[in-house]
């Protein structure tokens, strides 16, 4: 088994805490632990028996945190299996909104409130173009999740959108296509995205922090098309569940004695030239990157609007009912049972039958 982040947390978690006491965050506290705990005899399990070889093997607890590496491909898979019950017949678009490097200060130390206001912002930007009859003229639907890193870790916050390619007319009969290949406007999108960020932020206090160059300069957005309703979740799902970094890509840790003589390296595919690169931080450092993508405790990171919100499912219904099947998909309407998983021994590869379920170790304090 590779080097692990759990790894580097129990090693130096509590270095980490003793020494940021006094700044750390308490949903940074929380994911620590987790992190540290998962899969560990901390959380508890089942102790499985092989009636063919006398294999036995212990099984512990998932901590089910949503910023833990080893927690994320099933909640994928859970989140994959409800969005193709949401599928339409039509194209998909990708549409990318990104928060302006100047805001990135501001949004890190405000993460809730920024957060907030760059989905609120984006989503009504694009709705609001989209009813322009030279594009779509109706109600669209998004499905958005937030986004916070690079592949190297660093601070970066956006958000995704995933969009059919057409709308809901105004008197919910009809189903008013894009035009082929083309979604909306970037250009405008992005004008339309930036005053309406600056609206929602004057409301605020923070409103006075920020350069006034900052609302002249144009902001990034994004849009492409990313093929059927099935090929854009495939496209999108690694976004949902995805954390900071996972554990296949923590590649050395060279243990100095102190998180701040300690090395860690990652691998990492560059964006531009898709070349994988390195990266070696101290332990301290490494951790302090991973820790600012842990979101605020209650976060909604994925965020549905238009007749993809849960008030107005009869409306997907209908869109449904309409266009027809959109591939080999159950209708929203039914819910898929994860199948019980069967526990094979590591040995022999027979089934294992339970022998004992252990409880969590007496937990640490945080």
């Amino acid at each position: 088994m590779g080097i692990e982040l759990g790894d580097i947390f129990r090693r130096y978690g509590d270095a980490y805490r003793q020494k940021y006491s006094a700044g750390l965050l308490p949903s940074h506290r929380q994911a620590m632990r987790a992190i540290e705990r998962c899969r560990t005899p901390d959380l508890g399990g089942q102790v499985y028996g092989c009636a063919n070889c006398d294999e036995v093997y212990y099984s512990y607890h998932s901590c089910r945190n949503r910023h833990c590496p080893k927690c994320q491909h099933e909640q994928t898979e859970e989140w994959l299996t409800v969005q193709r019950g949401l599928l339409l017949a039509v194209p998909y678009f990708l549409l990318t909104f990104t928060l302006p490097g100047e805001l990135r200060k501001l949004a890190r130390e405000n993460q809730k409130l920024i957060y907030g206001l760059l989905f609120r912002a984006s989503a009504r930007a694009t709705q609001k173009l989209a009813l322009d009859p030279r594009f779509v003229g109706g109600q669209i639907g998004l499905v958005g999740v937030l986004h916070t890193w690079t592949r190297a870790m660093f601070y970066h916050p956006h958000v995704h959108y995933l969009a059919p390619g057409g709308g809901m007319s105004a008197d919910r009969k009809a189903w008013l296509p894009a035009r082929r290949n083309f979604y909306l406007p970037v250009k405008a999108l992005s004008r339309l995205f930036r005053a309406a960020f600056r609206r929602e932020l004057q409301k605020t206090e923070l409103y006075a922090q920020v350069p006034e160059k900052v609302w002249r300069e144009p902001w990034v957005v994004h849009c492409k098309g990313v093929g059927d309703g099935q090929a854009a979740l495939k496209y999108l799902s690694p976004y949902i569940h995805r954390v900071a970094i996972s554990n296949r890509r923590v590649i050395a840790f060279d243990d100095g004695g102190s998180m701040e003589s300690s090395q860690v390296t990652f691998q990492y595919r560059t964006s531009d030239t898709g070349q994988i690169k390195t990266c070696t931080l101290s332990a301290e450092r490494f951790m302090q990157r991973f820790l600012q993508h842990v979101l605020p405790r209650g976060f909604v990171k994925i965020r549905y609007y238009g007749f993809f919100g849960a008030g107005v499912r009869e409306r997907l219904v209908f869109l449904q009912q309409l266009l027809g099947p959109a591939g080999e998909i159950e209708p929203c309407t039914q819910t898929a049972v994860a199948p019980v998983q069967e526990i094979l021994c590591p040995k022999c590869g027979k089934p294992m039958r339970l022998l004992r379920t252990l409880a969590p170790v007496l937990c640490r304090s945080p």
